[in-house]
């Protein structure tokens, strides 16, 4: 008797993967696995009636505190793709993981998923399961199946779906972000509506916010500590209210599609705000700018789903030896759906005010005459290259397409 764990939502694709996984793949019993990285309360409501109705062996498994952690991890990394904060991308590995685990513990044979041949997640989910001996089976990508057929096939079989398109637009939602795309927002020339958002209000008003910061990881919002599920939850509800947190991107997949996404990610954008600010006080020139490149890299990986690869390990202990001084508070201004830093202090701040003042004649027992010779040799070099190049005459480009001749004969020989 075999069993396979497959990635189970309830809705369309992975309801249908349940009778496919028996009649084309020959597994014997299916087990569905929901993981909580912080979906509607709705999704596991719909996922555990659609499992009973299914007679579907069920689990729900709560990540929600290790999604948090890499979260925050991603924050130390300052970490955006294309212009915004990773939600889905980060959730992907962690869910992956969780649902391994389950199919480890149940002695199932095979995991599988319900993604399409189209969209990153199938990527993000096998990287993970494909480090295991269990067979990895993808039933819509490999029996090229249309969004048409698994309708007629569900009423067919009288399988428990709505009407089979779950609605207008297709919504990914964690504790991080909230993802929609789908119909007319395919069309990169629509304007969305407004009821696409659910985070964020109509931007107006204003308030600040101050975060503190521990080695890099918030641990309080406004003198009030908080563990990391809750202090993302409270942010989210708290600078949603003010519009903070919209994104309207065309992203390219990692197929080489490119694709309209909307976003919506308050906590993520005031913590980010927050802690890069806190950084610039505290972080010398030097390392704010190689950690600009590490940032992306790690940016990049994680989009990939690889964020337990070995590079990323390495990545991490540069990004980790930065922030033992990220400890202090950034204060950030919402308003308008905007959101920027507007105060920040931390005991390691790599900054005087008494040197940097306009009223303090000396720096440190450097008087301003010292600057002198420092201003003299600044731009030599370039200054240099200038007067020689005034020397240089530039060989003139032929303009009549061939070896630069001119023969007089202006006719074009075909």
């Amino acid at each position: 008797m075999t069993r396979v764990a497959l990635a189970f939502s309830g809705g369309l694709d992975t309801t249908v993967c349940v009778p496919l996984l028996k009649e084309e793949y020959g597994h014997d019993e299916v087990v569905g696995v929901t993981v909580d990285v912080g979906q509607p309360e709705s999704e596991f409501e719909e996922a555990e009636e659609t499992a009973e109705a299914l007679g579907l062996e069920h689990y729900v498994v709560d990540a929600k505190e290790e999604f948090a952690d890499l979260c925050f991890d991603a924050v130390k990394a300052n970490a955006t793709y294309q212009g915004y904060p990773l939600g889905t991308a980060l959730a992907r590995p962690v869910i992956a993981e969780a649902i391994l685990e389950v199919a480890k513990e149940q002695d199932c044979d095979a995991v599988a998923h319900g993604c399409t041949g189209k969209g990153n997640d199938q990527l993000r989910f096998e990287t993970v399961w494909r480090d295991s001996d269990l067979e990895v089976i993808a039933p819509v990508r490999e029996l090229g199946l249309t969004r048409e057929w698994e309708i007629e096939y569900a009423d067919e079989r009288d399988l428990p779906v709505e009407a089979g398109d779950g609605g207008v637009w297709s919504i990914d939602t964690n504790i991080w972000s909230r993802a929609v795309e789908g119909g007319e927002l395919e069309d990169p020339s629509y304007v969305p509506p407004e009821d696409i958002y659910e985070w964020t209000a109509e931007p107006e008003g204003e308030t600040t916010i101050q975060v503190e910061f521990e080695a890099g990881v918030p641990v309080a919002v406004d003198g009030e500590a908080m563990a990391p599920v809750e202090l993302i939850q409270y942010l989210n509800e708290y600078a949603g209210k003010y519009g903070v947190g919209r994104t309207d991107v065309m992203e390219d997949r990692m197929l080489g599609l490119k694709v309209r996404e909307n976003y919506e990610h308050p906590a993520a954008t005031v913590l980010l705000t927050a802690h890069k600010a806190l950084e610039d006080l505290v972080l010398t020139k030097g390392e704010r700018s190689s950690k600009e490149g590490i940032e992306q890299e790690w940016s990049e990986m994680a989009y990939k789903g690889l964020v337990f690869a070995p590079v990323v390990d390495a990545l991490e202990a540069y990004v980790d030896e930065t922030q033992d001084v990220v400890t202090g508070t950034a204060t950030v201004k919402v308003q308008a759906g905007s959101c920027r830093a507007v105060a920040r202090d931390s005991e390691y701040a790599v900054y005087s005010e008494e040197m940097a003042s306009f009223n303090t004649e000396d720096v440190a027992g450097i008087s301003q005459e010292d600057a002198t010779g420092v201003a003299k040799y600044h731009g030599l070099q370039e200054r240099l290259a200038n007067n020689v190049k005034k020397g240089v005459t530039k060989p003139e480009l032929a303009t009549d397409g061939g070896n630069g001749s001119n023969d007089g004969n202006d006719e074009t020989s075909e």
